[in-house]
């Protein structure tokens, strides 16, 4: 028989389920509370408020975990607190760490030029061009489906994305070309972008950033990146090229505009190059 504490775990994976959270989220979040039981080797409904800061403040300072998984921690504490047991959240006991604001990376676009030029491999230069001419996050790329590629409107659809949500992006006519080239060749027949000899399985997240990280070598890159970094390029080079703020968040996903803004911060915008629109009146 199960004991208490996993049975309460079960409990919160199917509160989880009921509200639609991504399976990564559902085994992150069960995974800390395993974390908390086995670090005290107590049930879950024992352990108090104070106990858990504790744990925190150890996985903080000994086991140095970075302030997102802090944040995801005490969210999973808080439906176990809440939903499961039934009591009372009062968030000032457990206030969230504040986020470092740190600015990404990002390349020139005569870099990630090169980056995909110097990519020989037909898969993965049209999954670099799709990644960077899309804003499309690693885990879309991964779980991308051919249907979402649509050519008569030259949009690409987000089935799913961060946060459960479906959206529209563009779709670039270079990128289309390249993927029509690879399909062609390699008719996957699940997802857009599948393992070599392993027809119908998705890609590894690591891969991804393999792919990236060899491209940037090649292409004579210096700068530390992730796959994530091409990402971050869409954005600023369409603000760069004065895409309107809101129209970039559309395309990115993102759920409040405050997280597009960063890119205000990066984008290479000469004032010199902005004229007054009294100067294109006839006065």
């Amino acid at each position: 028989m199960k004991d208490q504490n996993s049975l309460l775990i079960e409990r919160m994976v199917r509160e989880m389920q009921l509200r639609n959270y991504s399976e990564r989220s559902i085994r992150s979040y069960s995974a800390s509370m395993s974390k908390v039981e086995n670090f005290y080797n107590l049930p879950l409904d024992k352990i108090t408020i104070q106990q858990f800061k504790d744990f925190l403040y150890h996985r903080i300072t000994i086991d140095k975990i970075s302030v997102s998984m802090v944040n995801q921690s005490i969210s999973a504490f808080k439906i176990m607190q809440v939903d499961i047991l039934g009591r009372e959240w009062e968030p000032v006991k457990i206030k969230r760490p504040r986020r470092e604001k740190r600015l990404p990376s990002v390349l020139h676009k005569e870099e990630v030029e090169q980056m995909i030029y110097q990519t020989r491999n037909i898969k993965h230069k049209a999954l670099l061009a799709l990644a960077y001419s899309s804003g499309l996050r690693r885990e879309e790329i991964r779980m991308i489906k051919p249907d979402a590629i649509d050519s008569k409107t030259m949009r690409v659809k987000v089935t799913a994305g961060k946060g459960k949500k479906d959206r529209y992006t563009l779709l670039s006519t270079k990128a289309l070309e390249l993927l029509r080239q690879y399909y062609k060749l390699e008719r996957p027949v699940n997802y857009l972008f599948e393992v070599q000899g392993k027809r119908g399985k998705c890609l590894a997240p690591e891969t991804l950033n393999q792919i990236a990280k060899l491209a940037a070598k090649r292409a004579g890159i210096k700068k530390k990146i992730s796959f994530h970094t091409l990402r971050h390029c869409f954005a600023t080079h369409l603000l760069e090229k004065g895409i309107n703020l809101r129209l970039i968040q559309q395309f990115m996903g993102h759920a409040s505009i405050k997280t597009t803004s960063i890119y205000l911060h990066i984008a290479n915008i000469h004032p010199g190059s902005v004229t007054s629109p009294l100067d294109e009146m006839n006065i």
